[in-house]
Order: structure tokens, then sequence, then C-alpha cells
């Protein structure tokens, strides 16, 4: 399988670590491709239509975009616990705390497009101010609501990805007042599916 990749998107490493937590990175070809809203990548095109990475090509069969999609097919392909748990309370939780780190990544972009990618004249401080209100709001919600000591699920992936990527690009922090999510994170990015995938490169609008 080849999994098309950006070296800086938060989506695509949440896809790469669950590919390795699954013990599934070996059998994938990660391949950088340079995407943005307003630079066209036709090869990515070619295989989603939204224009985005990750996308997960396999075989003699359709290829498979969108990072939550890619976890939930990986899932299926290994015998180990799931990631993903299969019923209950346990799977709702996990779903739900992706839903939250993916909604932190979806306001990380906002924010920085309103304070460094858009054109200075274009930017809506308001739109910034309210991105960052939700970003401090879910790791309010993170430092009572993350399960620390569990089992590695999605939901741990997605949150450390989006806030590594945060701290990355110098976004507005999560680390003050909330020593358990402090603490569960820094031990978190010690893991070698993180060490396995470290954040680089700039975007190329």
């Amino acid at each position: 399988m080849q999994l098309l990749y950006q070296t800086h998107s938060p989506y695509a490493r949440k896809a790469l670590v669950f590919a390795h937590e699954a013990g599934l990175a070996g059998q994938l070809e990660v391949i950088h491709h340079e995407t943005s809203p307003t630079n066209r990548n036709e090869a990515v095109y070619a295989q989603n239509p939204l224009g985005k990475v990750p996308v997960l090509l396999r075989p003699g069969l359709p290829p498979v975009f969108d990072s939550d999609v890619i976890c939930e097919y990986l899932d299926s392909l290994h015998t180990g616990h799931p990631l993903i748990p299969l019923q209950g309370e346990a799977r709702w939780h996990a779903l739900r705390v992706q839903a939250v780190a993916k909604g932190i990544a979806d306001s990380g972009i906002a924010v920085r497009w309103e304070t460094s990618r858009r054109p200075e004249a274009l930017r809506y401080p308001p739109l910034r101010d309210g991105h960052t209100q939700k970003l401090l709001a879910s790791y309010d919600w993170l430092e009572q609501e993350l399960d620390v000591d569990g089992a590695v699920h999605v939901g741990h992936i997605a949150v450390a990805t989006s806030l590594s990527w945060l701290e990355f690009r110098e976004l507005p922090g999560f680390r003050n007042q909330r020593p358990k999510l402090t603490v569960w994170y820094q031990a978190f990015i010690t893991r070698p599916s993180m060490l396995a995938t470290p954040l680089c490169g700039e975007t190329q609008d």
C-alpha cells in the first residue's frame, strides 16, 4: 500500500502513527505530497476529489481518504488489540476524543490562516479569536475527560498528533494549568510511533 502524506500535516501524521501502533507501518510506502487550498496537486486530486492528504492507495482497490476512514481501514487489517474499540462506551469515548482532536487541528489551522497565512489586509481578528476560544475550551475538556491511564486508542493518537502540530506551529498552547494533559502528552510523544514520524517543513501556498 502507498500512503500519500505530508510531513507537516496533523491529519496525515495521525494516520501514520496509527499504522505504527497497529504494527502495519512496514506495509506502507510513504510518499510526500505538498498540498494546500491554493496550491493544486494534480496527483492527489486524481485520488481524492478534495485534493487533500492523507490518501491510502490499495492495489486493485479504490483509494481510501480522510484520516478517520484510513484509521478505521487499518484497524481492520491487524489481529492485535483494536485501536478503535468495537462497542460500548469505550468506543464512543474514543471516537468523541478523536472528534475533539480533529476539531483542535481544524481550529488551529484557522487561527494560522488569520495570523500568518492570509495576506495581512484580509485577516479577520474576530475569527482568529473565536477559533482560539475553541482551542482553549477543548484543552480544558481534555484535561477533564481524556483517559490518560487507559490502553492506547485512536483518540489518544489524534490528540497527540494535533497537540504536537499546534506546538510545531507555535499556536496557542495547552500546557498552562492543565497538568494531567501535559504529563500524559510528554509521555506519549516518546512512543516509537511518534518518534518515527517527526513533523517538518513549511506549507507551500
